[in-house]
């Protein structure tokens, strides 16, 4: 081997492999008609269109769907709220065929693009073989770009709608997950946003925003009539983070039988805010609750949660859907309170839960409610929610906006590009010593790569995948800049992880590189005399720490899972013809993280007794091998804040009293103020009332993109505050020698506020600082007695 890599360079990349998908449905798709209320298709069913209100297009959705609901039997209503095949995992309303009403299966999904899970989707014959596949969530949120994820969103709708036009797709896609990456174990972690609540925040709500909304239709006075473009889904509610997880002994803990142990702060603060977001700021228009239980209750049949929390604090406009089987896991897994399947039917029916994908509802709610263990209005409070999503979404009445899409929209040119902007903006610049990267295409004619996933493919999207419309490996990529000599083909030392390792239903032990991995790596970078470049392809941590530190080996790239486009992204960036800009959206931890800190305990804070040194940049307190946050460019930026100072004053009266429980390190501080915070939710919050310009400059030689974030700290000595928190973003573009201004508009209320240790959202007054790069500025909080 060193003969042959003496003048070339090895690329070593540290990949995934597929892993198989859950089986297509064996429903034939019931999408052979334009839209329900077609007169000329109740004609063929001699049926005639006026003797059905709910095809009234004057009647307001709400009226329309309760008339629907009211013109079903018993029999009829407990069809359309789940599967009617024992056993199976779908959510196929069976339809009325005496009012017209057609079959629908409400599982579809759309996590990185249009995919063929859940069976309300399929692929086949010439007009839609495939769709855009995009990087996966991990890959997404690395760019740290609202507008980019708004985008995403919009054209994977756009392939979804041309799709319901042809016959091959529904209109309600059970996406985006955007759960917290508490843990990187988390077998699940690729499909996240990573592990901050305002990244999975703000991520919920634009790529949501650009699933669902019609162009100048985005906001409503009554958002149960806003139209949707297709209806998104936020999932999974909530704290659930665990999948399989094995330790060094014979115990293990699954997602079925997993009882979430979270304190009520943790929840506010941390696990519910996406959520939050989601609902009240994207107005999406479904949820979908988790398999665990919360502190004993399993999270379909905690209804303070579904019903109080979502619904009704919210003001959740859709439905609320289990995740698949979630009732038959509460009845045979979890054998909450030993309940029969029927009572378990009827807790989560209570609770608040509209839809179940699994069979259980269609099997055992009508006699649920003939025992008196829930009301028939129950039932139809759910069918209405649901129905009125359906009318939004068209279903019954048409789309003439979306009407004229068609296989043209899917698999375009541009949609392509933009999966490829996207696999580019994501991928994260590890290490690059001495400027190795990036390579000269006119020095390096030739290069190695070594590994047996080079030619990858399958591998670089994922999993709830669809079929891609085409697949750009990191050989093809890299063929457009240079000669390439594949050094490992076919040989069977895997590098990096795969999905045997992350994973739906696993979860990783550990960091390490599996097998001989580490072995292979070392031993091409000794013997080459190149420069050496390690791709990785994977969700996140990996014990990496002796390449780092490595001189063998030059530069590194986190690739992530990066989508249909992902070699040829690779290979711009390798090449200069891309300026990486990501930034790594989890913390990568040392291997000894895992020996430190079960993967179960639930808590973000450090807990000195037990050794537990916290989770995630806002409470870890122990040494990273890379920050959340943390990515290189090949070039340079420097920031400075261009107001001096910030003020924000609040009115307190006896109706907005002060909050003075707050915990300081020392009570006796002379800085503590007499009134000390005030509850959020007692207080007049304006969006924007922190006004922040950030000015960025290129001080570098190249063109480059950067994500300029903007963190906050709370007031000094404040016991249990986090060390830092992300409030805001934005990627900006630079030319060398290029400024620009930012500016940052912030919801005191919502950024600035502190959880208390009972769980009380207080707005601390004091001196609050915010952060971007090396850089400070004081934002001076005052709670002012009004008079």
């Amino acid at each position: 081997m060193a003969s042959s890599l003496s003048s070339l360079l090895p690329l070593l990349l540290l990949s995934l492999t597929s892993f198989a998908a859950l089986s297509l449905a064996d429903y034939p798709l019931p999408y052979n008609f334009t839209h329900v209320c077609d007169a000329k298709r109740y004609a063929s069913l001699n049926l005639s269109i006026p003797d059905f209100a709910f095809c009234d297009k004057s009647l307001s959705y709400y009226v329309r769907a309760k008339n629907l609901v009211d013109s079903m039997n018993l029999t009829e209503k407990a069809k359309q709220l789940g599967n009617n095949n024992n056993g199976e995992w779908y959510a196929v309303a069976a339809g009325v065929p005496r009012l017209g009403l057609p079959a629908y299966n409400w599982w579809s999904e759309a996590l990185h693009g249009v995919s063929y899970i859940g069976g309300g989707t399929s692929f086949g014959g010439p007009d839609v073989k495939a769709a855009t596949s995009f990087p996966l969530p991990i890959n997404s949120a690395a760019a740290f770009n609202a507008t980019l994820w708004r985008e995403i969103g919009k054209t994977i709708s756009t392939e979804a709608r041309a799709m319901n036009n042809l016959g091959f797709a529904g209109l309600t896609f059970w996406s985006p997950n955007i759960n917290l990456v508490r843990d990187p174990r988390w077998g699940r972690a690729l499909e996240t946003p990573g592990e901050c609540p305002t990244t999975a925040g703000i991520y919920a709500i634009n790529f949501v925003r650009g699933l669902q909304d019609v162009e100048g239709q985005e906001h409503s006075n009554d958002p149960n009539s806003r139209p949707l473009k297709v209806s998104a889904c936020c999932k999974h509610y909530a704290a659930y983070d665990v999948d399989y997880w094995r330790t060094t002994g014979s115990m293990t803990v699954d997602r079925f039988h997993y009882d979430a142990n979270v304190t009520e702060r943790d929840m506010v603060e941390s696990y519910l805010k996406p959520f939050e977001m989601c609902v009240k700021e994207g107005d999406v228009s479904s949820v979908m609750c988790s398999y665990n239980k919360i502190n004993g209750v399993p999270a379909c049949a905690d209804g303070r949660r579904m019903r109080g929390t979502i619904r009704d604090e919210w003001d959740l406009h859709g439905y609320v859907v289990s995740d698949c089987d979630s009732i038959k896991t509460i009845f045979e897994k979890q054998q909450w309170l030993d309940d029969t399947a029927i009572e378990a039917t009827a807790q989560v029916m209570r609770a608040g839960l509209d839809l179940d994908c699994g069979w259980y509802y269609a099997q055992y709610l009508e006699e649920t409610v003939k025992k008196g263990l829930i009301k028939e209005s129950d039932v139809d409070e759910a069918l209405i929610n649901n129905y009125i999503v359906l009318l939004r979404l068209g279903w019954f009445d048409g789309n003439p906006l979306y009407d004229n899409l068609n296989a043209s929209n899917v698999c375009s040119v541009d949609n392509m590009k933009l999966a490829a902007s996207a696999a580019r903006q994501g991928m994260v610049l590890l290490k690059n010593k001495g400027d190795a990267l990036p390579l000269s295409p006119q020095k390096f004619k030739r290069i190695a790569i070594v590994g047996p996933h080079a030619n990858a493919t399958e591998v670089m999207i994922g999993n709830y995948n669809g079929v891609p419309c085409r697949y750009i490996s990191p050989i093809d990529g890299l063929k457009k800049y240079a000669e390439v000599d594949y050094k490992c083909r076919g040989c069977r030392c895997a590098v990096g992880l795969n999905l045997t390792y992350e994973r739906e239903d696993w979860d990783r032990t550990g960091f390490d590189l599996p097998g001989y991995q580490n072995h292979l790596i070392e031993t091409v970078a000794n013997v080459s005399k190149g420069p050496v470049v390690v791709v990785i392809f994977s969700s996140g941590t990996i014990n990496i720490s002796s390449f780092v530190k490595s001189g063998d080996v030059d530069a590194i790239i986190w690739a992530g899972y990066p989508g249909q486009e992902g070699g040829q992204a690779v290979a711009d960036i390798i090449f200069g013809a891309y300026n990486p800009g990501g930034r790594l959206p989890v913390t990568w931890y040392p291997s000894e993280y895992t020996s430190q800190i079960p993967e179960t305990s639930q808590q973000f804070r450090p807990n000195d007794e037990l050794g537990y040194p916290g989770r995630t940049y806002r409470f870890y307190n122990g040494t990273t091998q890379f920050d959340f946050g943390y990515g290189l460019s090949y070039t340079k930026f420097s920031y400075s804040f261009v107001n001096p100072n910030v003020l924000v004053t609040k009115n307190v009266n006896n109706a907005r009293q002060c909050y003075n429980f707050l915990p300081f390190e020392d009570k006796q501080l002379t800085d503590v103020p007499a009134c000390q915070s005030a509850l959020v939710s007692d207080l007049d919050c304006t969006a924007g009332d922190v006004s922040v310009q950030v000015s960025v400059t290129n001080v570098g030689k190249l063109d480059g993109s950067d994500a300029v974030m903007l963190y906050a700290k709370q007031p000094q000595g404040l016991i249990g505050a986090p060390i830092k928190d992300l409030v805001a973003f934005e990627r900006v573009f630079l030319k060398a020698g290029e400024s620009k201004v930012v500016s940052f508009e912030i919801d005191a209320c919502k950024r600035l506020a502190f959880v208390t240790e009972s769980a009380q959202e207080v707005l601390p007054q004091g001196e609050h600082t915010l952060l971007v790069g090396d850089q400070k500025l004081p934002v001076y909080v005052h709670l002012q007695k009004e008079v």
